[in-house]
């Protein structure tokens, strides 16, 4: 299908990235990986190999995700924020990224990959 994306995910709830994996793959994407930190994710990113990401913004012992999201963005990589809650609002230099709010339905999920990166919806 010529609109698959391959998508890397930052979120550090196993069950919810399951889930996550779920949907994406029912709407014929691929998952290149699942990150649980801001470490992996910077290792990971560094790798490449996808077309875009979904970034959880609240990550496990308070860590802040905008070393992530500015990552992707120097190499280009469209991302989405993920959050289940009341957030800050992002750095202004994110504040264009689409927000994916949990918890997640399959019906969001499309309208925001297409929202990250909409030449290749």
């Amino acid at each position: 299908m010529s609109d698959t994306r391959s998508i890397l995910i930052i979120e550090d709830e196993p069950l919810i990235a399951m889930m996550l994996e779920d949907f994406l793959d029912s709407l014929g994407h691929r998952v290149v990986g699942t990150c649980e930190s801001v470490a992996d994710a910077m290792e990971r990113i560094d790798e490449g190999g996808f077309d875009l990401a979904i970034v959880d913004v609240h990550l496990k012992n308070g860590e802040h995700v905008w070393p992530v999201a500015d990552r992707l963005a120097e190499q280009g990589v469209p991302f989405i924020l993920a959050t289940g809650g009341h957030i800050e609002p992002p750095p202004a230099r994110h504040a264009g990224a689409p927000v994916l709010s949990k918890p997640y339905t399959i019906d969001a999920i499309g309208p925001a990959l297409k929202a990250a990166s909409p030449a290749s919806a």
